[in-house]
Formats: C-alpha cells, sequence, structure tokens
C-alpha cells in the first residue's frame, strides 16, 4: 500500500499551471531534457543532482540568450551613452533565482521541475556563489549591475574573472580555518569566453622619448581573455553584460636555443602571467601593497579600457568598420565609474592612451579624461587607502609613473596660485607622498582626475571633503580579526552551556558568511547592530536591507544610519554614541580607555574575565592581546561608547517585551527605506554623473516584430 500523504508532500503536489502557462511548462521540460542529453550528455539513469542544476540553469540561460543579442543589437542601433563600471569585485551570489524572477520563469519553471519529479529549492542550492567579491564594495556592485539593468542604460561591469574567490571559512576548535574557494571546479553555466576579443596588457620594460612622440618598449606581455556573463533587467527584456578577465600567457616563446628542457620551463613559466587572475584578495577594505595586487588593478584597467575604446569607434552590431576616429567626443559617449581606488590606473592609462597612442596634446587629453571619469570613495580609514610605492610603480608600470608626476605638477601648480604660499597645503594634497618610501596616493589621483566624487553615503560624501589626512597608528590586521572569532566562539561555549540561560541565549557564529546566507540571516532577523565609531564606516550595504526586512537598527550617527534616521525618523531606530563632531572633539581633548575601564565595573569585570582566562580555561592569556588593544591602541575608541550602548540596549530589550509598539517601529522603517532602493541610486548617479536618462520602457523580447 502507499504511504499516506504527509502535509509537506501535499504542498508541494499543489500546481501553479493557473500562473504558469501549459505551454511554457512544456517547452521548458523539453528543453531541460534537450540539455541533459545533448549538453550534459546524461540521460535519467545516470544523471546527478548537479547534472539536473546545469540542465535547469542552461535551459533558463537559453531565455536569456535572444534577449542578451537584442539588447546589444539595440544599442549598437541607438548608440546611447554607455557607462562602464570598474570593480575589482562583484559580489553577485547565485544567478539561477535572480535570472528566472527577472524573466518571470520562476513559477513555470517550479511547475516543470515538480512534473518532472525534482525539488526545485534543491536544485538551486546546488549552485556556488560567484566567488568575485567578499565584503560591501562587491556587493554594492552587484546591485548596481542590477540595476543599471533594470533601468534600461547601456551599462558594462568590468572585473577580473578570479579563479579562486574568498576563502571558504570553517570553523575549527573555536577558530578560524581558511579552505579554497575553488567555486568554478564543475564550471560555469552563466558565462560564455570571448576569444575573438582577447587584448595584450604590458608590464615592465622602459620608456623612450622620441621625434614620434613617447615609446613604452621592451615590455613583458598578458594576455586579458574575456567572459561575458548576462545580467538580465527586471521583466524588460534588457540584459546587460558583465565582461571579466581572465589572465592568458602569449604563445610565442623564445626558441630558438630549443632543447626539451628549455620547452617545458617555457611553458611551465606561463603560469607567472596568469597567476594575475588566479586568486581575490581576501578583504576589500584593507591595502595589502602587493605587486601582484597592483599588477591586478593595471590589468582590468588595461583591457578594460581597450575595449572602451574599440566599441566607442564602431557602432554598427558586429561590425570591425572604424566609424569614429576623434575622441574627443568620448565622454559625450562614454562614463567610467571607479568603485574605490582599485580601478585608479585607469586614468594614467586613458592618458597614455590619449597623448601616446591617439596624439592628443596634454591640455586636450586631461579634459578628455577628467570628463570621462569618475569616483566613488568606499572608506577613509588609512589602512583601506592605497598609497603605491614609487619604486614599484617605475619598475612595473614605467610610463604611467611619468605621467602621474606630471599631472601632479600641473595639479600642485594650479593649487599654488589659489593659495600662494600655503606650503602645507600643498603636502597634504600632493598625489606624491614624501617620507622614507615615496608612495602615490591613489584617492588623490582618483580626485583630481574626475569630474565627479562621491562616498556610499552622505555623511562619508561629506567627510571626504573635509578630512583626508590621516590620523590614525597600523590595523589591527588578520590575527587580530581571528582572535576576535576565536574570543565569540569561546563566549558562546560558556554561555551556550550555562545551565542558568543556555536554554534561552544562545551565541553563535555563523561560519562562511555570503551573499547566500544572508539572503536567509537578513529576513529572520529582529535587530541589527550597526556599531561603528562615528565617522568611520562608509555605509555598509546591510544595514539598509536589515531595515527593508523587518530588523530594527540600534546604532551610532554612522554611515547610511544617518539616511535611515531621517527616513524612518530617528525615533524609530535605537541611535547611541558620539557623533562625528564628538569623535573629532575627543581626537583633540585624548581619549584614555583606563578612564572608562577603571570608572565602569561591569566593563572593568567583562575584560578582566576576557583577560584572565574566563572564556579560555585550557589558555589563560589567550585573549590578551585583545584587551591589551582595546585599553591601550584603540583607535576607534570603543570604551567611549560604552555606557550609551548599554543603556540604549535596555531600550530595546523594554521595546520587544511589547510586540505591538515594536511592530509599529518596524512598520515605519520598512515604510521608509524606499530611500535605499539601488534603482533610486543609479538613478541619481545616471542623471548627475553620467548625463545619462533611466527609462523604465521595455524592448522588445527576441520572439517580438523588431521596431
Amino acid at each position: 500500500m502507499p504511504k499516506p500523504l504527509t502535509d509537506q508532500d501535499k504542498r508541494k503536489q499543489i500546481s501553479v499551471r493557473g500562473l504558469a502557462g501549459v505551454e511554457n511548462v512544456s517547452d521548458l521540460k523539453t528543453n531541460f531534457n534537450r540539455h541533459l542529453h545533448f549538453t550534459l550528455v546524461k540521460d535519467r539513469n545516470v544523471a546527478t543532482k548537479r547534472d539536473y542544476y546545469f540542465a535547469l540553469a542552461n535551459t533558463v540561460r537559453d531565455h536569456l540568450v535572444g534577449r542578451w543579442i537584442r539588447t546589444q543589437q539595440h544599442y549598437y542601433e541607438k548608440d546611447p551613452k554607455r557607462v562602464y563600471y570598474l570593480s575589482l569585485e562583484f559580489y553577485m551570489g547565485r544567478t539561477l533565482q535572480n535570472t528566472m524572477v527577472n524573466l518571470a520563469l520562476e513559477n513555470a519553471c517550479d511547475e516543470a521541475t515538480y512534473q518532472l519529479g525534482l525539488d526545485m529549492e534543491e536544485l538551486q542550492d546546488i549552485e556556488e556563489d560567484a566567488g568575485l567579491g567578499n565584503g560591501g564594495l562587491g556587493r554594492l556592485a552587484a546591485c548596481f549591475l542590477d540595476s543599471m539593468a533594470s533601468l534600461g542604460l547601456a551599462a558594462y561591469g568590468y572585473g577580473i574573472r578570479y579563479e579562486f574567490g574568498i576563502f571558504n571559512q570553517k570553523i575549527v576548535n573555536g577558530w578560524q580555518v581558511e579552505e579554497a574557494d575553488d567555486w568554478l571546479r564543475y564550471g560555469n553555466p552563466w558565462e560564455k569566453a570571448r576569444p575573438e576579443y582577447m587584448r595584450p596588457v604590458h608590464f615592465y620594460g622602459r620608456v623612450e622619448h622620441t621625434a614620434e612622440g613617447v615609446k613604452w618598449v621592451d615590455t613583458q606581455v598578458v594576455l586579458a581573455l574575456p567572459y561575458d556573463t548576462p545580467v538580465p533587467g527586471y521583466r524588460n527584456n534588457v540584459v546587460n553584460t558583465m565582461r571579466l578577465w581572465s589572465a592568458k600567457a602569449p604563445c610565442d616563446f623564445n626558441l630558438k636555443d630549443f632543447n626539451v628542457g628549455g620547452y617545458i620551463q617555457a611553458v611551465l613559466d606561463r603560469n607567472v602571467a596568469e597567476n594575475i587572475s588566479r586568486v581575490l584578495y581576501p578583504n576589500d577594505n584593507f591595502f595589502e601593497g602587493k605587486e601582484l595586487r597592483l599588477k591586478q588593478e593595471y590589468f582590468v584597467v588595461a583591457a578594460t579600457l581597450q575595449d572602451i575604446v574599440r566599441r566607442f569607434k564602431s557602432s554598427k552590431f558586429g561590425s570591425t568598420e572604424v566609424v569614429r576616429v576623434d575622441l574627443s567626443t568620448l565622454p559625450d559617449k562614454v562614463a567610467i565609474q571607479l568603485n574605490d581606488t582599485h580601478p585608479a590606473m585607469a586614468i594614467p592609462e586613458l592618458m597614455r592612451i590619449l597623448l601616446d597612442t591617439e596624439h592628443q596634446t596634454w591640455e586636450k587629453a586631461w579634459d578628455i579624461c577628467t570628463r570621462t571619469c569618475a569616483y566613488t570613495n568606499h572608506t577613509v580609514l588609512p589602512e583601506a587607502l592605497e598609497r603605491w610605492p614609487t619604486d614599484l610603480l617605475q619598475n612595473l608600470l614605467p610610463r604611467h609613473l611619468e605621467i602621474i608626476y606630471e599631472i601632479n605638477r600641473r595639479h600642485l601648480e594650479r593649487i599654488a596660485k589659489l593659495y600662494p604660499g600655503d606650503h602645507d597645503r600643498l603636502r597634504r594634497m600632493s598625489l606624491v607622498e614624501e617620507g622614507d618610501q615615496k608612495k602615490i596616493n591613489m584617492a588623490h589621483l582618483c580626485i583630481v582626475g574626475s569630474h565627479a566624487v562621491n562616498g556610499v553615503a552622505r555623511i562619508h560624501s561629506d567627510i571626504l571633503k573635509v578630512r583626508w589626512d590621516s590620523k590614525w597608528s597600523a590595523a589591527p590586521g588578520y590575527h587580530t580579526a581571528k582572535l576576535i572569532i576565536r574570543l565569540i566562539t569561546a563566549i558562546g561555549e560558556i554561555v551556550n552551556h550555562d545551565t542558568v540561560v543556555g536554554d534561552r541565549l544562545k551565541v553563535i557564529f555563523l561560519e562562511n558568511y555570503k551573499v547566500t546566507l544572508a539572503e536567509k540571516i537578513i529576513p529572520a532577523s529582529d535587530l541589527s547592530e550597526q556599531i561603528s565609531t562615528a565617522g568611520t564606516e562608509a555605509s555598509g550595504t546591510g544595514n539598509m536591507k536589515f531595515m527593508l526586512n523587518g530588523a530594527l537598527t540600534i546604532g551610532t550617527m554612522d554611515g547610511a544610519n544617518v539616511e535611515m534616521a531621517e527616513e524612518a525618523g530617528e525615533e524609530n531606530l535605537f541611535i547611541f554614541g558620539m557623533r562625528v563632531d564628538d569623535v573629532d572633539a575627543m581626537d583633540k581633548s585624548g581619549y584614555d580607555a583606563m578612564d572608562y575601564y577603571n570608572r565602569i565595573p561591569e566593563l572593568k569585570q567583562a575584560m578582566d574575565q576576557i583577560a584572565g582566562g574566563f572564556f579560555s580555561p585550557d589558555q589563560h592569556d589567550l585573549f590578551k592581546d585583545i584587551v591589551n588593544m582595546l585599553l591601550h591602541h584603540d583607535r576607534f575608541k570603543v570604551f567611549a561608547d560604552y555606557e550609551a550602548y548599554i543603556k540604549c540596549q535596555e531600550k530595546v530589550s523594554a521595546l520587544y517585551k511589547n510586540p505591538k509598539e515594536w511592530t509599529k517601529m518596524v512598520i515605519h522603517n520598512i515604510a521608509g527605506c524606499g530611500k535605499f532602493s539601488s534603482d533610486r541610486t543609479i538613478s541619481q548617479y545616471a542623471r548627475e554623473i553620467w548625463g545619462m536618462e533611466p527609462s523604465l520602457e521595455r524592448i522588445p523580447a527576441p520572439d517580438d516584430p523588431r521596431q
């Protein structure tokens, strides 16, 4: 006898055919089986769950392709201004569900997989998060690509196709352990290699100044192979492109002294060139001045600018015919947005192209460059600000260093005329920082070389205008970060086994936080803690998502919290602590952590417990470095906000006991979060920075007649 159906089985049997057309479901099933058979070369006897995921992904991708091609045809026919978003990270997460929603296919696919005896959620869980980002900078870039497509903007995201993404984080015995994120090991059904658009990128060499102009010679060449990923807009038939570059060694080995060993070594040496796109650096707000990182930054810039110029010079779809030879109109047709300082080399690279290849005068080239480029700054923290040593630039990119020096000379001439005799201002505003090691300040380069500069929250833009000097000793670094994680898990071991609160309160560190995990955590949260010291957090893409999903915010007046309080009303957030002016005043008067430690008994007890081994009974001094940092080297002044934070948490607890009033506050927050839509943000970027007009019009679908 068949087993009786469970409630879950009954729910699975509910058909959505009323919502999904029967013909559409039938087509999807046919195409699913076609891909399983012809693309994956499997039948249902040997196919795995991963095969079924790939069959479904390819089926959904089929619905993108026609729209993707037609969108590019549309752009070539209409010749709109194009925006190029340059970012070293795109934290995209998974693609399948987003694509189904944007193409209105989700219900039909759900029904088709059900009729095939498969579970849609199981298949979605097989997809790897794309290993292309690791923080707010990359997530913002991903949201912006989505919105640019939904608003009908001719937009392209350009970055690096990292073979290994941000590491997978495991917690073993309370400690963080890193594992390689081999996200491409099973292939990526969403990307399409474009070897026909492969471009050379040059490094090293020397500069010759000749009668015919400046030449960069004797360089080492790495090839940039593009991979295109479709970015669909929301139900408007627009599919834009994210183009990611992969590094490849050229094939022209020097084999004049041929021997087998030499040939083998030449092949093995290809790895050095191809390492450029091998791995994503594991932090988006910490500067590591490694040569490989600088190579990554120039690699993506050089390849992208060649692509931009090529596309600017042609207009017909698929045409190689050059129809524009004068680059003076480049700013009318091209907008380049630099997502933080990582793509800053776009400025001297564009100048190099205009000066050395297109033979423009400096004045004309600089006018084109500054009207084309715009810059978004993500942080004022000194450990994140990129300052590249001039000797590294001289070795790796000698022509670009020459150009940067000339940009700086002209910039300082202009400042000297505006502020005669103000030598300290010249020092502060120079692109070149003198000292034990001469360095180029990349944020200053971006500001000088762009026509528009913004922070990612309004308070951050305001801070940028008045505070560029670094006023803080080095960041705590990875050792301290890992030690803090260990402290959290150690506290969890004590709290979770406590006989009084252990069954009511849990401290849990969720490992391997990523986009897919955030999609589960954020809607489930009641309280969002945004507790950075005022003036130190750029924005935080998370706080607005918590707000939208019904979590209330406890936080300082920092980043986007300021604008969230304006939109929902400050009375509907739990705001505590110092404001930016208070922090600046404390910098002048001095911050003494020991004063708070000696004055607040519960704070002292907490520090003593951490330092004395209460949370690490087998290793009493395990966390002494954390306490020492908080007491003697804390540039974030954590203790200064401690009392206000505790009092504010008491308000949170009191309101949480009153579900009706809590829910009222939640509703105010959700109703007030419309401003934080990335569609609204991109509309503002388009109009105020790029000189483009968003559109909500649909372009014809592939099976519609051409207009």
